[in-house]
């Protein structure tokens, strides 16, 4: 191949670091820049919290000092005041009036003298104005301090309790076994899942523990079945009651057994979950009213007493740390009009520092001064980032709000189908925006709080020309089902005529979708003695 040179013309977007820096605070939760301006704090001194007030307008980051537009400066423009404006800083080899500071003390100053200048006797016992109880108090106390005096403890709220298994094994620890039984006792509680149920069959947990023993080893050293059964007896015992459980049936057993003996529909009860079980998951009712020789009204109260019981009891135990949602915009009625607004409590208040700011010199290129000129610069970028961020959001949730205003209004019914590009189109922006700005963004409304995205939903035409969103679809599917009758529950086909009946032509598979995605079991689960 022959190499040649040729010049070519074109054009290319570039994404300067300012640009870089507002799309990825507008992609950020609220908890997220929370830590993001945290961090900007600690880097950069020109930054400081702004805890006199707020902005009037509801937004929390005010308008950068000494800039009246907040735009960002051009090259060659730093947009400091003049020179004479800002205090010199002492230069080398100059000492200010605190250098008098670091003088020596004289020489005949000496702790005997200063004694005896002083010739008023100390009494022994001098008065206090406080107690030792007042400032010492006992490690022991520590934990309960937060709840008596009301202190809101961060760590704690946010900390995940105990698992299941360290429940298991606080017990197993206080309870007296020999050291044989408690190395079975620890192999079972490993093999329990979150739940509470027994995940690997016994067989396994025996040729488990039987693994590392030599072939030549003495029968009577190794566990026998027996053995690890009647430790999975005791360890059945254990809190939550059912758990170590095999199976469903056996874990409901369990807690009937748990129950008083006087107990009424309990013998019954034990016999439906140990025998018929597999009938009641069909809800074949007809059939269990033959198997069980009870009546209709008798079989129900049955039924109501096996559903009482947990079938998940290790979920009562442990669980993940609690996670808390903070809105970034608030949604309310005023006068019979909507409004919003910015939630003020959702990110600090940021300012520059006027002292800092007041250092920067304009002619001065000494490293200190450069320095603190980057960082100023940097302060006010990262402020219009956040002026931006706060305006384009408000934006987006006031059209978005103007769109739903049925929903607010009237509830999941009322939805009104929208794309992103309705609201990008509507506030001049391109989709991708709208998609960073409504991603991990909620809305506090009275109906609840949101996530932005919760507003968006494809359409369903109906079969007067309009349009229904797929979110009123699922409202009207989970109403319908919350009012059927019990004893013959409405199936698919029935729902989507339903819907038909009022001009909304959906098919029986898009009911079935819906109606999945909801959680709500098909008709022949839902059916239920009354």
């Amino acid at each position: 191949m022959k190499q040649t040179l040729s010049l070519k013309l074109g054009q290319q977007l570039t994404m300067t670091p300012q640009l870089q820096q507002a799309i990825r605070l507008l992609q950020l939760s609220s908890l997220d820049l929370q830590q993001e301006i945290l961090e900007t704090l600690e880097s950069n001194p020109m930054l400081e919290l702004d805890e006199e007030e707020a902005a009037p307008d509801g937004n929390d980051i005010p308008e950068p000092e000494g800039s009246e537009t907040g735009e960002e400066a051009s090259a060659g423009d730093d947009g400091f005041e003049d020179a004479d404006d800002f205090p010199e800083l002492p230069g080398e080899g100059e000492t200010g009036s605190m250098a008098d500071a670091d003088a020596p003390e004289p020489e005949d100053f000496t702790v005997e003298s200063a004694a005896a200048a002083d010739e008023t006797p100390i009494p022994e016992d001098l008065p206090v104005d406080t107690s030792w109880d007042d400032i010492y108090e006992p490690s022991g106390t520590s934990s309960t301090s937060s709840g008596e005096d009301g202190d809101w403890s961060l760590e704690e709220r946010n900390s995940a309790g105990e698992s299941l298994q360290e429940h298991l094994l606080w017990q197993l620890n206080l309870t007296p076994m020999s050291d044989r039984d408690r190395m079975m006792a620890t192999a079972i509680i490993d093999a329990v899942d979150s739940d509470g149920m027994l995940t690997s069959p016994l067989e396994d947990l025996l040729a488990a523990l039987n693994a590392d023993e030599p072939e030549d080893a003495d029968p009577e050293s190794l566990v026998e079945l027996d053995e690890i059964q009647a430790v999975l007896k005791r360890l059945q015992q254990f809190d939550p009651v059912g758990v170590c459980a095999r199976d469903l049936p056996e874990c409901l057993a369990l807690q009937l057994n748990a129950l008083d003996p006087d107990t009424r529909w309990r013998a019954e009860a034990l016999n439906l979950v140990t025998e018929h079980l597999d009938l009641l998951a069909a809800r074949d009712f007809n059939t269990l009213k033959r198997r069980t020789r009870l009546d209709e009204s008798d079989l129900a109260s049955v039924v109501t007493l096996i559903q009482s019981m947990n079938p998940r009891p290790g979920s009562s135990i442990g669980g993940e740390a609690a996670e808390y949602i903070v809105p970034d915009v608030m949604v309310f009625k005023d006068n019979g009009r909507w409004q919003v607004e910015l939630n003020g409590e959702a990110t600090p208040k940021l300012k520059i520092n006027e002292l800092y700011a007041g250092m920067v010199k304009r002619a001065d290129s000494s490293a200190d001064n450069v320095y603190l000129k980057d960082n100023l610069q940097e302060a006010r970028w990262f402020l219009k980032s956040l002026q931006s961020r706060h305006e384009t959001l408000l934006k987006v949730a006031t059209k978005i709000v103007e769109h739903q205003r049925g929903f607010l209004e009237y509830g999941e019914e009322a939805m009104k189908p929208l794309v992103l590009a309705d609201i990008a189109e509507a506030v001049d922006m391109h989709e991708s925006t709208i998609s960073r700005v409504t991603s991990r963004k909620y809305m506090h409304t009275p109906r609840g709080i949101f996530e932005l995205k919760y507003f968006f939903s494809s359409h369903v035409s109906t079969a007067s020309g309009g349009e229904v969103s797929s979110t009123a679809i699922r409202a009207l599917i989970r109403k319908l089902t919350a009012d059927e009758n019990p004893r013959k529950p409405l199936s698919d086909n029935k729902i989507a005529a339903i819907l038909a009946e009022q001009n909304i032509k959906v098919a029986r598979r898009t009911v079935a979708k819906y109606r999945e995605s909801m959680a709500i079991p098909p008709s022949n689960e839902r059916k239920r003695l009354v």
